[in-house]
Parts: C-alpha cells; structure tokens; sequence
C-alpha cells in the first residue's frame, strides 16, 4: 500500500509542478523562467540530455520560417519517451533527497508532525479528510518557511534550490504522456523491488517526510501562483479598460 501512495503522492507533485509552471509561462516568457529557475534546469536539462543519448535520439532540421527550434526525439518509439522522461525525474529526486537531509533537518522536523497519509481512503469522507490534510499541510510548509531560526545566507539558498528543484518535476514540453508513464513505471519497479527486499519499503518510510516536504511546497506555491496570476489579470484589465 505504501508503494501505491508514494505513486499517487508522487503524481499528484508532477501534476501540481506542471500546473505552476503552465500559471508562471502565462506571466512570464520561458526563458526568464528557465533563467530563475537556473539550478533545477540544469539538474534536469543534464538527465534529458543523458537518457536522449541512451535513446539514440535524432535531431531534425527545423522547417524554413520556424521559431521554435527542432527538438530532438528518441529512436525507440515505446520506451524512448519513458526514459526521456524517467531519467530526470530521478536525478532531481535523488538531488532533492541529497538537499534535504543534508541541510533541511529543520523543515523535515516541522512538517514531519503532519504528513500526506500512507494509507488512503477511497471514501468521500476520506477524500474531505485528506483535503483538510493538505491545506494544514501547506499551512504547516508555510510556517515551516517562515519560522526557521537561521536566517542565513544557506538557509535562503536551500529555500531556493528546493523551489527550482520541484516545479522542475513538471513534464518538459511535448512529452507529458511519457513523463505519467514514466512515474507509474518507477513506482511498479520500486514494488517489484520491495519484494525482493524490505529495505527498500523502509527507505521509503524513511524518505516520506521529503515527499511531504514536496507536496506541501509545491500546493504553496500552486496557491500562490494562482493569486499572482489573479492579480497580474486583474491590473492588465483594469491598465486596458475605458
């Protein structure tokens, strides 16, 4: 079951990356996003470019007039797109991870007291519960963010990384049926694994705070991507009206 719940958490954190950075690209041009976003892009720009290489991707030559680029695409036509995919997904989740626990002790602390639930319910009481869940959980992230004691330098960096790290879990641009796929491959093999051994079952327990962590920084920032995005349309007609 803890398999299960780490797939739909982990979807649930790709679909609200994507859903953030579809709000922010209606704000800004992309490559300022790519440009603020610098550490994450990187991370996952070299994942693409390693598993586009073990596809045998092929780039093809733009047509005449064009103003996007050619992009490349790999040679196996089923599982070219899911390792495209799944390859930066594990690289900013494994940079995540290093992050984490190496300088986010204090925020795992705080939002260990409230986490996404390992066990599921697929009734409509549960579905309200677990809603409340995630709104304490965002409201927790949030006090987590500001609550900190160390207001150093390495503290608004960490901040930063973690942001740029984890709407970087959003699918790049004209792969998102790979990058779906690719999470529910990850997850099937992490079972089949957990079968062979429960170490990593126990790793995975001992990595839900981080997934906790993800999923209450990302509805923050959703939250506060779509009351941006509400006042920037509301100041652009308000600029434009008669």
């Amino acid at each position: 079951m803890v398999f299960l719940s780490a797939f739909i958490w982990t979807t649930v954190s790709v679909l609200l990356a994507w859903g953030i950075q579809w709000i922010w690209v209606g704000m800004f041009k992309p490559k300022a996003i790519n440009t603020v976003l610098f550490p994450g892009t990187v991370i996952a720009s070299i994942g693409r470019t390693v598993a586009l290489l073990i596809t045998g991707a092929t780039w093809s030559e733009a047509p005449k007039g064009a103003t996007n680029p050619a992009s490349p695409q790999p040679k196996m036509p089923v599982m070219g797109p899911i390792i495209v995919a799944a390859v930066p997904l594990l690289l900013v989740g494994a940079v995540l991870s290093v992050l984490m626990f190496r300088l986010g002790t204090p925020f795992l602390v705080q939002v260990s007291k409230i986490q996404v639930p390992r066990d599921l319910s697929w009734s409509l009481a549960g579905f309200w519960e677990q809603l409340r869940s995630l709104v304490t959980l965002s409201e927790r992230t949030l006090d987590a963010l500001r609550q900190t004691t160390d207001d150093s330098w390495q503290t608004f960096l960490f901040i930063y990384l973690m942001i740029s790290l984890t709407v970087r879990l959003a699918p790049f641009p004209g792969n998102v049926r790979g990058h779906l796929i690719a999470v529910a491959a990850l997850a099937v093999a992490a079972a089949l694994a957990g079968t062979l051994t429960p170490r990593l079952e126990q790793s995975l327990s001992a990595g839900w705070p981080l997934l906790s962590f993800t999923v209450g920084l990302l509805l923050l920032l959703m939250i506060i991507s779509l009351l941006a995005k509400a006042f920037v349309t509301s100041a652009r007609s308000v600029i434009k009206w008669d």
